[in-house]
């Protein structure tokens, strides 16, 4: 019925209907050839314009001959719009969709083509899929919402944009509630809420409107888990680079500077400040905030994003840790600044939710479990100083005061904290001596494995006084294990005491047999362990008693490895503790001559 063809300049759109055009109307750029009868039975509009005396020329109509030229520069919508309605005119079946009912319903507003002017018009046809079929289904109202971006303020004054937005609220909440109970949470936590279809499809929307949809559900109150759903699909479309996954999820092109910082600041003021629910992640708030630090933001929305990673640290990696510093008044080349007031955030948020009891103020007392997020940050944080201590430019004092940030109990053992040492030490090869004990002095030796003292008596970069207290806990170590070792096998050779009448004790009573039990199946590795510990201390006499001789007859100072004097070994190894392999056996046979006396 209608076809198109290019005209030199311009674009135009013929009614092949036989009978010579008598009005051209142009819309968007386009030149339709219409003729007035059909346009006139249905729009109130066109049949006023239509109809003015021929000597007139306004409202932008011109006359060329028998053809009137009509320009409509404020029609809402595209040329393709006018187009539709047009056929409309002309009886002609049009589709409506959710993409096109919105356009049609402003244009059908615009041409006045209403039900008193001309019965099943346009205006009472897209009002009947809009109602039947739009506002019935929630991924239908956001296509619809999107398209009135373009055609405001009409869709507005219409209602679409606002009826959109309600059941949009509507269904999601609806639909929230019946996942909660319709899905398990196995479920939940892998694929998010069941509605997730829904919390993408809201990704399409310019920001206007989604802050529109986000405060309508807040003033609904749903819950967090349906709100912070919504902005990680949002954000994860519309800001680029905020994952470093290889699988991040395809971006819109990257809006100008100004929006970027209304986007990230809509984000960041609609999470919740506590704890967030399975969608939130760290890896996503450590994006946020480097996002924020590129982009400059206030300090107010950073501060609020750093405390809100402090509430879920523990589920941080290194690598989120590990954050380039933007600014050009740090030297780093991490932002160990943000790091550091993370950490600080994190120590008043875990410290307010345990309870004194549950913290002992003995600093050999630890807490019993890998689910405190102490522990798992304090292994954290040790990762990301043996990261970070490879930069020339970390201060002394900084890198002490992200190492005793966190409180001693967070760390069962000081290994990690001893590698970050080393490497620190390693990388800056010109600090004072002073300067290298302040930096040993944030680990605590007593912590140390047997294996990290070995290679820490041995490591010539750690100062002197720092590789004679390791020697001490050493042979610490070594005489409290050997002790122990003795003691357990006499306990194992004693006869077994009979069980205890039943009193308040009993609970005490059976945690003691079991903790003996666990120590009777341990024996057999602990008997090889000793005879081992039995040799290096055979063979630490041996060079301790050539060190003494060579002392006695040179008596000058020498050092190798970082060791003390030669003549000063001796007195060294006996303040220290060090048993011979016949003190060892001494003490065993001892130990039954005197159970023997005691039973005479």
């Amino acid at each position: 019925m209608a076809g198109e063809k290019c005209v030199t300049g311009s674009q135009a759109w013929f009614c092949t209907t036989g009978l010579p055009s008598d009005v051209v109307v142009e819309v968007d750029g386009m030149s339709f050839h219409l003729h007035k009868f059909p346009l006139m039975s249905k729009s109130r509009k066109l049949h006023e314009l239509l109809s003015e005396p021929e000597h007139k020329e306004e409202d932008g109509e011109i006359y060329e001959g028998d053809i009137r030229r009509i320009s409509l520069h404020d029609f809402p919508g595209v040329s393709a719009t006018f187009e539709a309605a047009a056929k409309f005119c002309y009886g002609v079946r049009i589709d409506v969709s959710s993409i096109t009912v919105a356009p049609l319903r402003c244009a059908a507003e615009y041409l006045e083509m209403t039900e008193d002017f001309a019965e099943d018009n346009l205006v009472s046809r897209t009002e009947l899929f809009l109602t039947q079929s739009v506002f019935r289904s929630l991924s239908q109202s956001v296509k619809v919402l999107k398209t009135c971006e373009t055609l405001l303020p009409l869709a507005e004054d219409l209602g679409i944009a606002q009826r959109c937005i309600d059941i949009i609220v509507t269904g999601a909440c609806a639909t929230e509630v019946s996942s909660l109970f319709s899905w398990p949470v196995s479920d939940r936590h892998k694929n998010g809420i069941r509605s997730a279809t829904w919390m993408e499809d809201l990704t399409i929307l310019n920001l206007p409107f989604y802050k529109r949809v986000i405060s309508a559900m807040k003033e609904r109150n749903p819950s967090t888990e349906l709100i912070e759903g919504s902005l990680v699909s949002y954000a994860n479309r519309t800001i680029p680079g905020l994952t470093r996954s290889k699988r991040n999820l395809k971006t819109a092109p990257p809006p100008a500077e100004p929006a970027q910082l209304d986007l990230l600041d809509t984000i960041i003021t609609n999470l919740s400040p506590a704890k967030s629910s399975v969608f939130i992640n760290a890896q996503f708030l450590f994006g946020l905030l480097r996002t924020a630090n590129i982009l400059h933001a206030p300090e107010s929305l950073r501060t609020a994003l750093e405390k809100k990673i402090a509430a879920q640290l523990e589920q941080a990696t290194l690598d989120d840790l590990l954050m380039p510093s933007y600014s050009y008044l740090v030297e780093t080349l991490y932002d160990v600044e943000a790091v550091e007031r993370v950490l600080r955030y994190f120590i008043e948020e875990a410290s307010s939710a345990i309870t004194a009891e549950n913290v002992s103020e003995n600093e050999e007392t630890l807490p019993a479990g890998n689910g405190d997020p102490f522990l798992t940050v304090g292994r954290l944080v040790d990762g990301y100083l043996a990261e970070v201590a490879s930069d020339a430019n970390l201060r002394v004092d900084k890198f002490c005061d992200i190492a005793l940030a966190l409180p001693d109990h967070s760390r069962v053992y000081d290994d990690g904290l001893y590698r970050a040492v080393d490497v620190y030490l390693k990388a800056h090869p010109a600090l004072t001596e002073s300067e290298k004990e302040k930096v040993c002095g944030v680990m605590n030796f007593r912590k140390l494995t047997l294996e990290a003292c070995t290679h820490a008596a041995q490591n010539e970069r750690l100062p002197l006084r720092a590789v004679v207290q390791v020697l001490f806990f050493e042979q610490l170590q070594l005489r409290q294990a050997i002790a122990g070792t003795i003691l357990t096998a006499e306990e194992e050779d004693q006869p077994a005491a009979p069980p205890p009448p039943p009193s308040a004790e009993g609970g005490r009573w059976r945690v003691a047999a079991h903790e003996n039990q666990l120590l009777r199946l341990g024996m057999d590795s602990m008997r090889n362990r000793v005879q081992d510990l039995e040799r290096e201390c055979s063979s630490m006499r041996r060079a301790i008693e050539r060190i003494d001789r060579s002392g006695e007859a040179g008596g000058r100072w020498q050092r190798r490895r970082r060791q003390p004097p030669a003549g000063g070994w001796g007195s060294l190894g006996r303040k220290l503790g060090c048993k011979s392999r016949m003190q060892v056996f001494d003490s065993r046979e001892a130990a039954p001559k005197r159970s023997v006396e005691e039973q005479s």
